[in-house]
């Protein structure tokens, strides 16, 4: 019997969060605003000092597992003046780290001359520290090999480097490989990443840039510990807390206390003009001010620049970006990024256009719980992105695919919350043996490589895994907002307190909720619904709804932040609709 197809439904269901009393009364009670205090609240923060930023209540390195004998290796290598290879990633994680690992170095003593990367071409070599990545490392004579981003699950290429006589530091955050349900690590010299067995390190959700940044202030410890500096007059690593944030946001990890204490220090350094020249040239390419900046300037301005060389260009403009000095040199890097990220846009929207008449059937007919999509026409830099506005227009874990330059099938993944999507591979390879040529990643994002033939099968068994591991509940998409906000905070301190803070993945923005009624809706640009409220009260309020064209009824519930608009020169706020529901 036919399993009963699911129907997509079109109205999320818009929750409030639970405030716990107590910690929200503790918090106010601290001297936190009473709004904040409901928010942070909600987001499990139970006590003012977990609010301290500084610098001092970052988890120590010695309890990441490997990170000291990382800085011994480092400490040798430095001492000696071995040539050091950074192995990159071809995504802002792995630009930052890179950029970090190669400033830091070079800071802790190592000659600039002796430090060098390569970073893997999409299109040509795949990702991580394959053979062939080591083979084009060898150019540059290096005797250590140090991955960003990379290398948990490089077996082969760490091996590979291994026989030549090299020596291998993997610096990770992804989770490594199994076989027969057990983790097989790489013959690596030193492994560092929070997600390998054994590790303590509270924080799991560290990004790749952030293990690199670990690194380095082991490495300087060790140093510390032969005397090459005393604490007083020892390199301050802070200097690379504006890449190491960037990263972190970009990336989308969990911003669990320790990320947001990494990402805090260093907006703060970025606000107050203590940047790196390439951050600053990026910030001027998308219009933005540093002295204002946000975790939303990472995720969406900067981010997405030096993510579109690595899509459809090549890295190394991005991290030539990070690592010049030079401002006028950083500016003419960041404006090719720019013009990138414009034709990344471009390439994104054909592959919309190409995925609509699918998305169309799957909405109007039922849509299976996973989502798979493969067309001749798609790009192979872009199918993440486009597998991301597939997942959230249809709130189903989605997988889209294109083909390589080899012939293969390389595809991205995005899941949604409650559906572990590198699990789901892994059982989907135990089930068919042969169907997957390389897969990895995270629960919420993961690729995978077919042979030419095998999308069909994929599908199928992908579709499969989802309808035994999701329920209706799971497959309603679900807004968490904080309720409605009161009349004496719609203002703009308000939107200036909000934006201060440090929000991001698992630990969203604040989002209110209020029935209202619309007086007034009206089309600007031709795809922006602009509308005039009536909210409980009989406040009349303006909103606009980004990319809504269809109509609202005349009551309805909304979901919407806060935000600063100009107007003739004036700063006014206006809601932001982020979704209409039940």
């Amino acid at each position: 019997m036919t399993a009963p197809r699911i129907v997509v439904r079109d109205v999320p269901r818009i929750v409030v969060r639970d405030v716990p009393p107590r910690a929200s009364f503790a918090l106010e009670q601290a001297g936190v605003h009473p709004l904040l205090a409901r928010l942070l609240a909600a987001r499990g923060v139970r006590a003012a000092d977990e609010l301290d930023d500084g610098l001092q209540h970052l988890l120590p390195p010695d309890t990441l597992r490997g990170a000291a004998a990382a800085g011994v290796l480092l400490a040798d290598a430095i001492d000696a003046g071995r040539r050091i290879c950074i192995v990159a990633d071809y995504d802002c994680d792995g630009a930052t780290a890179c950029a970090v690992a190669i400033r830091g170095l070079a800071m802790l003593g190592a000659p600039r001359a002796a430090l060098g990367y390569v970073v893997p071409d999409r299109a040509v070599h795949g990702y991580g520290l394959t053979p062939a990545i080591v083979d084009l490392a060898l150019a540059q004579r290096p005797e250590l090999l140090v991955t960003v981003d990379n290398g948990i699950a490089s077996s082969a290429g760490v091996a590979h480097a291994k026989a030549l006589g090299l020596q291998v530091l993997v610096t990770d955050h992804h989770l490594p490989a199994l076989e027969d349900g057990q983790a097989v690590l790489p013959p690596a010299d030193v492994i560092v990443n929070p997600n390998q067995p054994g590790c303590g390190f509270a924080s799991k959700a560290l990004a790749g840039v952030g293990v690199m940044f670990y690194g380095l202030l082991a490495t300087r410890a060790e140093l510390r510990r032969r005397g090459r500096f005393d604490a007083q007059a020892q390199p301050r690593l802070d200097a690379l807390l504006d890449l190491v944030a960037l990263g972190t946001v970009a990336d989308v990890v969990k911003l669990d206390a320790n990320n947001r204490r990494l990402v805090a220090q260093g907006l703060k350094r970025i606000r107050a003009g203590r940047l790196q020249p390439g951050v600053a040239a990026l910030f001027a390419a998308a219009r933005r001010e540093p002295a204002r900046a946000s975790a939303f300037d990472f995720g969406f301005a900067l981010g997405p620049r030096i993510n579109a060389a690595g899509r459809l260009a090549d890295m190394t403009l991005g991290i030539e970006c990070l690592l010049t000095d030079d401002g006028a040199r950083a500016a003419a890097l960041a404006a090719q990024l720019d013009a990138i990220n414009r034709e990344r846009r471009e390439v994104e929207a054909g592959m919309r256009e190409q995925a609509e008449a699918t998305l169309l059937t799957l909405a109007d007919e039922g849509a299976p719980p996973a989502v798979a999509l493969f067309d001749e026409g798609f790009h192979e830099g872009v199918v993440g992105i486009v597998a991301g506005r597939v997942k959230d227009r249809l709130h189903r874990p989605t997988f889209v695919f294109a083909r390589g330059g080899d012939g293969r099938l390389k595809g991205s993944g995005r899941s949604i919350p409650g559906f572990h999507l590198r699990d789901a591979l892994d059982l989907m390879a135990k089930r068919h043996p042969g169907l997957l040529l390389r897969f990895g990643g995270h629960a919420m994002a993961a690729g995978a490589t077919l042979e030419a033939d095998r999308f069909e099968a994929f599908a199928s068994a992908f579709e499969q895994v989802a309808r035994e591991g999701l329920d209706a509940a799971t497959l309603t998409r679900t807004v968490r907002t904080d309720g409605p906000l009161a009349s004496e905070w719609f203002n703009a301190e308000t939107v200036a307190l909000l934006d201060a803070q440090v929000w991001g993945q698992g630990f969203e923005a604040p989002t209110f909720c209020d029935e209202v009624q619309v007086m007034q809706q009206r089309l600007v640009a031709d795809k922006h619904l602009k509308l005039r409220l009536k909210l409980p009260g009989g406040v009349a309020r303006d909103a606009i709804w980004f990319g809504r064209v269809e109509p609202l009824p005349e009551r309805t519930r909304l979901a919407y932040r806060v935000s600063l608009d100009e107007w003739n020169g004036q700063p006014r706020v206006q809601m932001v609709v982020e979704a209409a529901g039940g």
